[in-house]
């Protein structure tokens, strides 16, 4: 049976909350492709994806499903894992405000854009696993999981807590990062580091479903 080792791992009555938990994927790139593969395999069916972007030749180092150079990652990806639901549609402030969240478990945040990122943590921290900056790393020994409050050596997660603190936000939420020191000046990434964000997302949301 394809989830007879899950179902060996977790038990019968852990892999029937998997099976019905409903996770929220905010983007699904070189960490949210991951988590999505992750989740999928493990037996977590009721998944909805949400990015606009398409498939570009420089995602081929670091993405799921970026063979297909040109085409919505959204689509390639609900024709790969047709138990989910996929949603073509650019995030920004005015989308964060109008979607609802309410019908997911869990909600993981792989979006790229600084102000998405801090609206949704302060809309749906409950519920909330962010993946912080990945780009310009190569070593996974260093990831880490911990509040945002917590977390340190990261730019993107230093922003996200200032920015908070400013809005006098002080609540608790999940973040996975990594405080190695950034080894370029550019984007540059390795699929090593990006793929290790979106598989420990994935154990986070695992860990997070079975304690609801």
């Amino acid at each position: 049976m394809r989830y007879e080792r899950c179902r060996m791992l977790f038990g019968e009555a852990d892999f029937t909350k998997l099976q019905q938990a409903k996770v929220l994927i905010l983007g699904v790139g070189g960490v949210g492709s991951y988590a999505l593969d992750c989740l999928w395999r493990t037996g977590v069916h009721h998944i909805t994806i949400v990015d606009y972007d398409t498939y570009d030749e420089t995602n081929q180092n670091r993405q799921i499903g970026s063979d297909a150079i040109g085409e919505y990652k959204t689509e390639v990806l609900q024709a790969r894992y047709p138990t989910i639901t996929a949603i073509n549609q650019k995030m920004d402030l005015a989308w964060v405000e109008t979607f609802n969240f309410s019908p997911y478990d869990v909600i993981i945040d792989a979006a790229d854009t600084t102000k998405v990122k801090i609206e949704i943590a302060k809309k749906c921290y409950p519920k909330l696993i962010m993946s912080t900056g990945s780009a310009k790393r190569f070593d996974t020994s260093q990831i880490q999981v911990a509040s945002i409050w917590k977390s340190t050596g990261d730019a993107l997660a230093r922003k996200i807590r200032n920015e908070l603190k400013k809005a006098k936000f002080d609540r608790n939420f999940t973040v996975v990062f990594s405080p190695e020191e950034d080894r370029c000046i550019e984007k540059g990434s390795f699929v090593g580091v990006t793929g290790a964000f979106g598989l420990t997302v994935c154990s986070e949301a695992i860990k997070k479903i079975l304690k609801s």
